[in-house]
């Protein structure tokens, strides 16, 4: 795997997530000169943090990977970049791209997290050589991100993944899932049943909650559910599945994947999604892949 190149001048990259905020200077995800992590607060805060670290590198260009939902148009003017409708509280129509061109006085890239991320993990990652790649974080949120013949995919907006919505499926004891789900706009969605959000108002504490418990069969079938769909919509040649509910539960990717053959039920008939499938739906390669598109946006 060839690394980018170590000359060059200073980029600068930013995965803006709903949790927390990662930026970087650096030539390329492998050639990074400085890091920082911090909280994500409201828009003032956060974004003067990015800015206060990233000014005195004077990066040439930024990328920025950030959650959205965000305009995407170019056509919007001043208004491309900016967050759409959100249930993050305050970041609702905060001019991300605008704040951080203006201040630093650099070209910004923007794209959805997930895009970024798909794009990253294609160029230099986990989907090295597929194309259209699929990217997946289950996290705070649940998000989807396509790259289609190395380009990320937007049209009237962006993928959302994440808010398709789901049957209700049934316990092992045959009980339909009484959870009402958590996404303040669609209840019962993807993001509702299966994010972070979801699951700590399901059960708590999910990191007390042990792998053996069922439950967590009702979240790898509504994940499954969800790849599905993209396999049939879209016909990746590779899924990348990452986030904080999968790492801090390393037992759901096998599950995700058996479940994911069981939904299909041998409808695509390829090997990708039968003896292939542990090197067909995989994780990503980098820690950050958000901050490894960011760089990819203004390689």
């Amino acid at each position: 795997m060839s690394a980018p190149p170590s000359e060059g001048p200073l980029l600068g990259a930013v995965e803006g997530g709903g949790t927390k905020f990662v930026c970087a200077v650096g030539r390329g995800p492998d050639d990074i000169v400085e890091q920082v992590r911090f909280e994500t607060r409201g828009p003032d805060e956060t974004l003067g943090r990015a800015i206060e670290f990233l000014r005195p590198h004077a990066p040439s260009k930024i990328g920025v990977a950030m959650f959205g939902p965000l305009e995407l148009s170019p056509d919007a003017g001043e208004g491309y970049g900016a967050m759409l409708g959100t249930p993050k509280p305050g970041w609702a129509g905060a001019p991300v791209r605008a704040r951080l061109a203006a201040a630093l006085g650099a070209p910004v890239a923007i794209d959805t997290d997930v895009n970024a991320a798909a794009l990253g993990e294609q160029r230099w990652g986990a989907a090295r050589g597929a194309d259209p790649v699929v990217y997946v974080t289950v996290g705070t949120g649940v998000g989807g991100g396509v790259v289609v013949h190395g380009r990320p995919v937007h049209g009237l907006m962006h993928p959302e993944l994440g808010h398709l919505p789901m049957p209700r499926l049934a316990d092992a004891s045959g009980a339909p899932d009484p959870f009402e789900g958590a996404c303040p706009f669609h209840g019962r969605c993807l993001e509702g049943l299966a994010s972070g959000t979801a699951l700590a108002a399901r059960l708590g504490d999910p990191s007390a909650t042990p792998a053996s418990d069922p439950v967590w069969e009702l979240v790898a079938g509504y994940v499954a559910h969800g790849l599905a769909a993209a396999v049939l919509l879209l016909s990746p040649e590779r899924i990348v599945i990452g986030g904080g509910v999968m790492e801090r539960q390393p037992h759901l990717l096998p599950r995700v994947r058996r479940r994911l053959r069981e939904v299909l039920a041998g409808y695509v008939a390829r090997p990708e999604l039968d003896e292939g499938l542990d090197a067909y739906v995989v994780p990503p390669r980098f820690e950050h892949a958000g901050l490894a598109g960011a760089f990819a946006l203004v390689e």
